[in-house]
């Protein structure tokens, strides 16, 4: 058997440009992880090489790019996706990325997805889970679907601390408890308004195993069926998007996961440079798990989506 292919599809990236003009927004959300600020290509490509991950597909993070103006979100946008196209050229099968989209700005986010795919040729396009207080479910949105449907693209969802929710606790950071919760309101808001099922080509990566869903899969899926209907139908439809395994590589947490999605559809992500890979590797491989079905988290399950990766070996 040839050594497996690791692939991690959550690893985020701190374009230079993007830091220096909302250093202060960053802070806001991750205000105990400001070492995160200090990221550096070198930084991923070493990580990488301790663990023997041979390519990372990069995104950024919350807060994301739009901050209430426009035209600011589409140039971060186009300044992100440019630098992470650049990245990957300079190291060919090392770097990947989701595109960052100004969303809410839904022409803007239509202009972008033509770059990024077209002439960027990213591996996807990346959304947070809120954007100026709309979850992905919202209507607003739907042009943006039909064209990522059209194209059959591969959407990554990262959370976000939404406008309603920021500072509720003063001694707990948004990313501990909202970011989670808010990956599950947005899969609600996405299974009520039917948008996994009126765009079956879109293929969603939910981060952190979708936040709570697996716990509360039953009940959203109960109470968001058409009237008279069980949840079976949303069951199902949840069980065919895709997880990745950042932050839920302990055995409550990934066993949730697994019982809720197609097993296949489960990929090794780190959160990296919140959480280093040797450390999320470790975890991974502490849970048990057949050889097959840890190779297939590694990396094999990714491939089905990323085949332009399947030719790296860690």
């Amino acid at each position: 058997m040839t050594d497996p292919i690791r692939l991690d599809v959550h690893h985020h990236m701190m374009p230079p440009n993007y830091v220096r003009r909302r250093r202060a927004s960053i802070a806001e959300v991750m205000p105990t992880m400001l070492f995160a600020l200090d990221w550096t290509p070198e930084a991923s490509l070493a990580q990488m090489d301790q663990a023997g991950v041979a390519t990372v597909i990069l995104s950024v993070s919350a807060p994301g790019v739009w901050f209430g103006d426009n035209a600011e979100a589409r140039e971060l946008a186009r300044d992100a996706n440019t630098f992470a196209a650049k990245l990957r050229a300079e190291h060919p099968g090392r770097f990947g990325f989701f595109a960052a989209m100004p969303l809410p700005d839904v022409d803007g986010t239509l202009a972008e997805i033509t770059c990024a795919l077209d002439t960027l040729e990213a591996d996807g396009i990346g959304f947070l889970s809120s954007h100026g207080g709309k979850w992905l479910g919202d209507a607003a949105f739907t042009p943006v679907y039909e064209e990522l449907n059209r194209r059959k693209a591969v959407v990554y969802v990262h959370p976000t601390a939404p406008e309603c929710c920021r500072g509720l606790m003063a001694n707990v950071a948004p990313a501990v408890v909202e970011f989670p919760f808010d990956t599950t309101r947005t899969i609600a808001s996405m299974l009520a308004s039917g948008v996994f099922t009126r765009f079956p080509d879109i293929r969603f990566i939910f981060s952190h195993g979708g936040g709570a869903l697996p716990m509360l899969a039953a009940r959203i899926a109960g109470g968001t069926a058409p009237q008279g209907q069980g949840p079976a139908a949303g069951l199902a439809t949840l069980r065919k998007l895709y997880y990745d395994t950042a932050s839920i590589t302990n055995p409550i947490s990934f066993n949730a996961v697994r019982m809720l999605a197609d097993f296949s559809h489960i990929l090794f992500g780190t959160d990296y440079p919140y959480a280093p890979l040797e450390r999320c590797l470790g975890q991974l491989r502490a849970l048990n798990l057949t050889p097959e079905e840890l190779r297939g988290v590694e990396g094999d399950h990714a491939l089905a989506l990323f085949p332009q990766y399947g030719d790296r070996t860690a």
